[in-house]
């Protein structure tokens, strides 16, 4: 789990990825699609996709003569579940932090 969500977060690192993946949330495309709002290579561009494709977060389809990329919904599930695991700890933090301020400002809730 630890090297997937490693990929992962190594893939989303890189704007040109993100903005991939942004394109791809809209739905398939090709590497010509995909490279046409950067000034990138087409070569370029298929470096991006490979790391976005090891990383689990799209993969490629095949459709007559072209190989349109999807975006893959499962790993950014695993990006958003390892984030979850935290979200107990932040709500904890903040509500500690509220508590703080309002017996500060004289506001005892209590």
């Amino acid at each position: 789990m630890d090297d997937k969500l490693d990929a992962i977060f190594s893939a989303l690192a890189d704007p040109t990825r993100r903005a991939i993946l942004g394109r791809l949330a809209n739905g398939k495309a090709t590497v010509a699609e995909l490279a046409d709002p950067f000034e990138l290579s087409q070569p370029a561009i298929s470096k991006h996709l490979k790391v976005l494709e090891q990383a689990g977060l799209i993969r490629s389809g095949r459709e007559a003569n072209s190989r349109p990329r999807v975006l893959e919904p499962t790993a950014l599930k695993t990006v958003a579940d390892w984030i979850a695991d935290y979200r107990g700890f932040w709500d904890q933090s903040f509500d500690r932090l509220d508590d703080y301020l309002s017996k500060v400002q004289g506001y005892d809730n209590d």
